[in-house]
């Protein structure tokens, strides 16, 4: 087994998944050092990130904040520290925890304490060779066509041949202690396909909290044996995360010298990313040459199975007209891209300058099925005109706050089938335009996630004739429907309440009432005993009541004992948005506080950054709000749609939740 260097092993840091949590600082040195005691895998997630908390119930969100420049002396040596993620808010200096060290597995001066991997030649399982077509390329199958393991190189081949010879037949396991002899477990027995998605199961890409080492348990399971090293290095190097440019440089050290590593690697994601260093000025980062646009073309470079690309405003300057076009025109395997919040003029002039080149560099179809240019404000029409006729198997498109017109949008492909589609705030939209393709374009069939809100005090798109037109024709497929900031109004009832029996998550307009949104829960009283018998209980867990006002919502009778709103006859409502001034008059009101926390199921008031909810306080367990077409996000009302499955945190997690 192939080993880096020692003295590349002994630098401070890790990155993403590959992190052992016991980062060893060199003490040799005489000089006395101003570094903290306490390991670089305290401080993980990004200074502005947020992400949902495992601990509460739904809209329970974690802040994260600078903490290791504030707790800590630190060194101007260039480099950079991550920042911890604490779970709470605290101001002022705070003294950092004893934390207690974990002893090593190994002996201390072993080159296995930072890191381990396979040797140059190993190719991934996928690309060892093997008799016959149809047979698998799991490890038991290889071992049993005694392939051996193709990561060796060809010196240690020699020396193994020049061990002493082993027993043809193995050792017979110890079955009555139960222990195996290695290799022969059970576990290790599995098909390496199995035995990877159950590995899986042991990474955590964001720590639960600051104090919490990532992925020992990985870390463990490469000093095992071969098979089960294998199956962890792949899990380790499939989706890595860059907290900050540190450890980019060192995932791209590590991958340069052992090139197999890079084929690993399916996701690249910069969502947590930390671009701030108390002490050391920007001059100095740049110094350090860890995250420039040369370094980010030479990871793209030696990473040619890359997946997912997600980035965000903290990198927008680090991509050049090279990098984008390697990220469009070099990388055919590449199904998801995120572009969150880049609207600099250098990332602007960039991306026109690949997809306007003359001759064209872009080819006619993209492999991109996912792709997001949520508040790339600064962008031109012309950026999705080119763009979105070119990716004929989209799936996810958020532009919203973007200046896309009614013919890009109506330029996607006709075979494309969208199931996440975000327009919010798009002012150059007209709601008859947008209406004509969700009813007409063949692409819009398979929508489950559809965003059209608006800001009610500057702009909306849709009117009620668009409104009329389009409730009737909107999918049954469909889960989450933003109408924030039109005139939907009490007219409007009767065509919402079909989609009430599929839809999860709704977002109201301004000319709503109170008595309006009761009737989308419970038939009315005077109706028909024969429409209250065929009534269909709804499906709602989120009404977005944001543009509502407290008259509007009328929260004397919303709190009185005759409004069932609040009751369990509106379960599974969960959540209800409110606005910021509304949720201010409810903390005021201590009689509102003790009246709704005597229901059956009590409700709370919490907030994230401008947004505010009323939050039915479920018993842990009773509802879950995980669902398949969140891709990861487990509360409600999200504004950015993910284009990858995973866990909501960093960037992502601020315009999903706190915007």
């Amino acid at each position: 087994m192939a080993l880096p260097p020692k003295s590349f092993a002994e630098r401070p840091g890790t990155f993403s998944r590959a992190n052992s949590g016991q980062d060893k600082l060199d003490t040799s040195s005489k000089k006395p050092s101003t570094t903290p005691s306490t390991s670089d895998r305290l401080d993980r997630t990004s200074f502005s990130s947020i992400k949902e908390s495992s601990e509460g119930g739904a809209q329970s969100f974690t802040d994260s904040k600078v903490s290791s420049y504030l707790r800590h002396q630190f060194r101007l040596d260039g480099s950079e520290e991550a920042i911890a993620d604490d779970g709470s808010s605290s101001s002022g200096a705070r003294t950092p925890p004893k934390i207690e060290e974990t002893p090593s597995m190994i002996h201390s001066h072993s080159d296995m304490n930072d890191f381990i991997c396979p040797c140059s030649g190993f190719r991934g399982w996928k690309s060892i060779s093997i008799r016959g077509k149809v047979a698998s390329r799991s490890s038991g199958d290889l071992r049993k066509l005694a392939m051996g393991y193709d990561w060796y190189s060809k010196d240690t081949a020699k020396l193994e041949k020049t061990k002493l010879v082993v027993p043809t037949s193995p050792p017979e396991a110890k079955q009555d202690r139960g222990c195996y002899a290695a290799g022969q477990s059970p576990f290790e027995e599995l098909p390496t396909e199995l035995l990877g998605n159950i590995i899986d199961q042991l990474a955590t890409d964001i720590p639960p909290n600051g104090f919490t080492a990532r992925n020992v348990d990985l870390m463990s399971l490469l000093l095992t044996s071969h098979g089960v090293h294998s199956a962890t290095l792949a899990t380790l190097y499939c989706n890595i995360t860059i907290p900050h440019s540190r450890i980019f440089a060192k995932f791209l050290a590590h991958v340069t010298e052992y090139s197999s590593l890079g084929t690993i690697v399916r996701r690249l994601d910069f969502c947590h990313f930390n671009p701030r260093g108390a002490g050391v000025t920007m001059r100095e980062r740049q110094n350090t040459m860890n995250l420039i646009p040369e370094t980010i073309l030479k990871c793209l470079d030696l990473t040619p199975n890359l997946r997912d690309f997600l980035a965000q405003e903290h990198i927008e300057d680090d991509m050049d007209a090279r990098v984008l076009r390697k990220l469009f025109c070099g990388l055919p395997k590449l199904k998801a891209l995120d572009f969150c919040a880049c609207s600099s003029t250098k990332f602007k002039s960039c991306l026109m300058e690949v997809i306007e080149a003359k001759p064209a560099v872009l080819p006619t179809a993209l492999p991109m099925t996912r792709i997001s240019f949520h508040e790339c404000t600064a962008l031109p029409a012309s950026t999705y005109s080119i763009l979105l006729p070119r990716l004929s198997k989209l799936t996810h498109l958020d532009v919203a706050h973007t200046r896309i017109t009614d013919a890009a949008l109506h330029s996607i492909s006709e075979t494309a089938q969208l199931t996440h589609l975000n327009l919010s705030k798009c002012s150059a939209l007209t709601g008859s335009s947008v209406v004509d393709f969700l009813i007409n374009h063949p692409a819009a069939k398979t929508l489950v996630y559809l965003n059209l809100g608006m800001d009610s005090k500057s702009s909306e798109i849709l009117s009620s004739e668009d409104i009329i037109a389009l409730l009737p024709a909107l999918p049954p497929s469909l889960r989450s429907l933003s109408l924030k900031g039109s005139v939907l109004g009490p007219t409007h009832v009767p065509l919402l309440l079909p989609l009430t029996k599929h839809l999860e998550e709704l977002g109201l307009g301004r000319l709503m009432g109170l008595s309006d949104i009761t009737r989308l829960f419970v038939p009315e009283q005077n109706a028909e005993i024969e429409e209250q018998l065929a009534w269909v209980p709804h499906q709602l867990r989120y009404i977005d009541a944001s543009d509502l006002s407290s008259a509007a919502l009328d929260l004397t009778t919303l709190f009185g004992l005759s409004c069932p709103m609040l009751t369990n006859i509106t379960v599974p409502l969960e959540v209800i948005e409110l606005r910021d001034d509304v949720d201010a008059k409810l903390k005021k009101s201590s009689a509102v506080m003790k009246r709704i926390g005597a229901f059956n199921n009590p409700w709370s008031l919490r907030e994230a950054g401008r947004r505010h909810w009323l939050v039915r306080d479920f018993k842990t367990g009773e509802h879950s709000g995980a669902r398949d077409w969140k891709w990861g996000a487990t509360y409600w009302g999200m504004k950015k749609v993910p284009v990858v499955r995973a866990e909501v945190g960093g960037m992502y997690g601020h315009y999903m939740f706190k915007r």
